[in-house]
């Protein structure tokens, strides 16, 4: 596929059952844990022989897709740059340009300087906003432990006020 051919698609699953058997199929083949050591998927053509093997990353989407679809889901397939800018960065954080600054000159993301420009690697930006996710859900767990179930309300309405307090503060520094 040539360069000029890379844009976002979005695709709409089928009205029909088509994807039963593609899904059925992978989750058997994950289920019956075969040729974990080295996997390999293959893609194949209406004539026999006629096939090529697929990288794992591609049946990993695939896979993806299809579970998706499944369950009556579109898809949309955007490509990006494996270089970002912090801009681009920030989109795909759905954060401000100024907080992934922040985050680059914190550390917590690393980044290549280009003449003046910063540039953040995408796998890069992916690993940090797994651990990001993984902080909250640990934060979260610790929250919900702390509180028990016999206060929930209480706890509500105080996260709400800590919400509006954080909120105030970020637009009294802006």
């Amino acid at each position: 596929m040539s360069r000029a051919a890379v844009v976002e698609e979005t695709y709409l699953p089928s009205r029909g059952g088509e994807l039963a058997p593609v899904l059925d199929f992978l989750m058997a083949h994950e289920a019956a844990g075969r040729a974990l050591p080295e996997p390999r998927y293959f893609l194949a053509g209406a004539r026999p022989g006629d096939q090529v093997e697929l990288p794992e990353e591609v049946y990993l989407a695939l896979r993806k897709i299809v579970d998706a679809m499944q369950s009556g889901l579109a898809v949309s397939v955007v490509p990006q740059a494996t270089r970002l800018t912090t801009q681009q960065a920030a989109d795909l954080l759905n954060v401000s340009r100024p907080t992934i600054v922040k985050l680059l000159d914190e550390g917590e993301i690393p980044f290549e300087k280009a003449g003046t420009h910063r540039r953040v690697l995408l796998a890069d930006l992916l690993e940090y906003r797994e651990r990001r996710r993984e902080r909250q859900y640990d934060m979260l767990a610790a929250t919900r432990d702390a509180v028990g179930e016999d206060n929930i309300e209480q706890t509500l309405e105080d996260l709400k006020a800590a919400r509006k307090a954080v909120a105030a503060r970020r637009a009294a520094r802006l």
